[in-house]
């Protein structure tokens, strides 16, 4: 039997497909570990490069900014040139710049490559499962992109315990390694696209968002730059009207600009509809919080407490293994009962897990008070997640599901580009004030001193590193509990009925 139907829907013969899969696999495996190691990683680098609160920020938006802004445009660019020669030039930007970020001697370089590596991942991150859907016919598809989410969930789930051992038993400068495995990573699956896998006939007549793409690139950076202040990571009120505004004209301009685009970024019809609009607002503040708590965390507890980061990633391990686990039998749930209620459930656990987290860091105990507030974050999202893609799915016609994935992904980018800025300013003015300016040395949030200082002043110092995050954890366990209240009021309640 011939495989005529899948040569007509696919690029690749049948002996290549798992050559794309492979490449796939590594490539989103990069991107990846990357985010999931880095805010373990973030204590070590301000300790190893002397990076300031603002330089951390700085270090994980750069990323953000343009991975967000530029996602929908990564996605397009692949239909326009073809999906393998964008995919590979992906590749080939986070690569490169995971390579100058592992060699970085001072943040501003680092900042910098960071920069480019979201750059990278824009065109690479919508590419991996695009090339694998293209590449395989739809009866086989199901099966190949199980596996690349199987994967995907490993690295996931091991990329931080790895890291956090490699930090703790080599030492500050090991956080290099954690961009320094993308070459191998990237390589190999440079070599699988190149050599393996045939390139792509590019589709006719699109044409990319250039000036929506610059224009919200603007208005986000304008806002970043407004909402992160000096070293300390406190904006003056002047910096952030003037910055903020200046990003509100461009996101004004973008917005105008979009509603008349012969072939808009972001078709703001879709807005229209209650459903796809909830889906996005839910989207925005659920991952706001979660950026904000998990972002901070970290830093809280190895730079504040002392902990190690070994001991900070194994107790991030049940919150990736809950969503592994968990997330198919809330997908199944989500059929009978609908998005609406096992997304509001979800949410509401995350906001109590957020309410917990803020009450028991007194206790300075990251297995018996800690763990367990990380184990009920797992299990509120898990209730979430799958729930959530079914609600961005059918809140569109099938013919606009891409589209609607990918504006999607780039609200929850945005979400966690904000919460970094916005809460590192609450974090950085909330420990100042509870030092009470009894310090005589620098101190900064989620940083322990170079030297030793007496025991009643590190007492102080952790006591505001804890009161400090408990403020962040409170701020948004009350954003968790807003996007609960949005997905019950705007998402379906019951299966859904066959037109």
């Amino acid at each position: 039997m011939t495989d005529s139907s899948a040569n007509s829907s696919s690029f690749c013969p049948p002996s290549q497909r798992i050559y794309v899969l492979v490449a796939a696999i590594l490539a989103s495996s990069m991107g990846f570990i990357d985010g999931s190691v880095l805010s373990i990683a973030t204590p070590a680098i301000r300790a190893d490069l002397g990076a300031t609160l603002a330089d951390a920020q700085w270090i994980s938006n750069a990323y953000l900014l343009f991975l967000a802004s530029l996602l929908l445009i990564g996605g397009a660019a692949g239909d326009r040139f073809g999906l393998r020669r964008v995919f590979g030039l992906g590749i080939w930007l986070f690569v490169l710049a995971s390579v100058v970020s592992a060699l970085a001697l001072n943040p501003i370089f680092l900042i910098c490559a960071r920069a480019v590596q979201g750059a990278g991942a824009a065109l690479m991150v919508p590419g991996s499962l695009a090339i694998i859907a293209k590449a395989y016919p739809r009866e086989e598809r199901g099966k190949a992109i199980g596996l690349w989410s199987s994967f995907s969930s490993l690295t996931t789930i091991l990329g931080p315990v790895i890291g956090g051992l490699v930090l703790t038993t080599m030492g500050d400068w090991s956080w290099r390694l954690v961009f320094a495995i993308n070459l191998p990573l990237g390589g190999i699956a440079l070599a699988l696209l190149y050599l393996r896998v045939p390139a792509d006939q590019p589709a006719a007549g699109r044409r990319l968002d250039l000036i929506g793409g610059a224009l919200v690139t603007l208005g986000l950076l304008l806002f970043a730059v407004g909402l992160t202040g000096d070293a300390s990571g406190v904006p003056t009120i002047s910096h952030m009207v003037i910055y903020c505004g200046l990003g509100v004209l461009a996101l004004a301009a973008f917005l105008f600009w979009e509603s008349r685009a012969p072939d808009p970024m972001l078709p703001l019809g879709h807005f229209r509809r209650a459903s796809f609009s909830g889906a996005q607002g839910l989207t925005f503040v659920l991952y706001f919080a979660l950026a904000a708590v998990t972002f901070f965390l970290p830093m809280t507890l190895i730079g504040g407490w002392g902990a190690s980061a070994a001991d900070v990633s194994f107790a991030f391990l049940p919150f990736g293994i809950a969503l592994t686990v968990l997330s198919p039998l809330a997908g199944r749930l989500s059929d009978r009962f609908g998005p609406g209620p096992l997304i509001a459930a979800g949410a509401a656990v995350v906001g109590l897990s957020f309410l917990l987290l803020g009450l028991v860091l007194p206790l300075h105990n990251v297995w018996f008070a800690v763990l367990p507030v990380i184990i009920l974050m797992g299990l509120g999202m898990s209730a979430v997640v799958s729930p959530l893609s079914t609600a961005v799915m059918t809140s569109v016609e099938d013919r606009d599901t891409g589209l609607a994935s990918g504006v999607n992904n780039a609200v929850a980018r945005v979400a966690g580009l904000l919460a970094v800025a916005i809460m590192g300013g609450v974090a950085a003015v909330v420990f100042e004030r509870s030092l009470g300016g009894a310090a005589e040395l620098p101190l900064f949030f989620g940083l322990r001193p170079d030297q030793a200082i007496p025991a009643d002043m590190e007492a102080t110092r952790v006591a505001a590193n804890d009161a400090a995050f408990a403020v962040i954890c409170y701020i948004n366990a009350g954003l968790a509990m807003l996007s609960a209240v949005i997905a019950y009021l705007t998402q379906r309640r019951g299966p859904a009925t066959s037109a």
